[in-house]
């Protein structure tokens, strides 16, 4: 098993995060110690999306942690640059970027506005690139500088090309950013990787968009890329330019137990990851 380091007094900025997959990363982070600043949009109780961001704050304090709530979009400069320098100022800087905000979309070529288009690739992969960008000061100041970003291995599989051609160059586009960030950026001290579920997780997203409780219910928890991204966080081996899948992680720390994180004894597969068949995907 790796040795594993602290994260106290390390200071991370996340896209997103009220709910889902980025706020257990962010819960399991304060509870080892981290700072957070999370940048995301829903201000207000949604009927349809669990949390706030300033539920999700609440929650991080609850569990020891500090954090710092920033309304705002990711597609938007200025409220990016003024998450920035919000943990410039409430913690001192940016030691931690993870890139957690992202849209779904699996419609095919010609069921997808241009609008719809844009707005994906704009969350996605552009989201990715302002968030670093903006962080990229304080990342260079950092001891242990780190972006992690919840995307995809690359898969150039056909059945892959080919299934939902948009959401695949957003995801995608996430990944190559960040890859080419572990490599720009080497000299700096600045490294970036890429964490990835195996299977699919519990989220809003999965049961609004791909078949409701049926579905949910054959999903991990959130939990588990929780674990898996901290691992990565806290390696002291001090990984660059990989992307990870959770439960390989997870296993390389000597964890091979999955049961805690549900999935009824056979979960569902996620995009990307081989054993999927696209074809048994919901049709939108």
């Amino acid at each position: 098993m790796t040795e594993q380091q602290d994260l106290k007094g390390r200071t991370i900025v996340m896209s997103g995060g009220s709910r889902g997959i980025g706020l257990a990363i962010l819960l399991a982070a304060a509870r080892r110690g981290a700072d957070a600043v999370i940048l995301a949009k829903t201000d207000q109780p949604d009927p349809r999306l669990p949390g706030t961001v300033h539920t999700a704050v609440a929650e991080i304090e609850a569990a020891g942690g500090r954090a710092v709530a920033v309304v705002g979009d990711v597609r938007v400069e200025e409220d990016v640059d003024r998450a920035v320098r919000t943990a410039a100022d409430a913690f001192g800087g940016v030691d931690i970027v993870v890139n957690n905000a992202s849209a779904l979309n699996m419609s095919g070529t010609a069921d997808l506005t241009p609008k719809r288009y844009d707005l994906m690739q704009s969350i996605n992969s552009r989201g990715t690139f302002v968030l670093t960008r903006a962080a990229l000061p304080h990342l260079r100041e950092s001891p242990d500088a780190q972006v992690l970003t919840l995307s995809p291995p690359i898969n150039l599989d056909p059945k892959w090309l080919g299934v939902f051609p948009p959401y695949m160059l957003s995801k995608y586009g996430m990944t190559l950013l960040t890859l080419g960030w572990a490599n720009e950026f080497a000299g700096a001290g600045i490294r970036a990787n890429c964490l990835w579920p195996r299977t699919t997780i519990a989220t809003a997203a999965v049961k609004n968009l791909l078949g409701g409780d049926e579905v949910e219910n054959r999903a991990r928890t959130p939990e588990i890329m929780a674990d898996a991204a901290v691992a990565v966080l806290t390696d002291a081996a001090r990984p660059t330019g990989r992307t990870f899948i959770d439960d390989e992680v997870l296993a390389a720390h000597g964890v091979t137990d999955l049961t805690p994180y549900g999935g009824s004894g056979t979960p569902d597969i996620d995009f990307f990851i081989e054993g999927t068949d696209p074809a048994d995907l919901p049709k939108h």
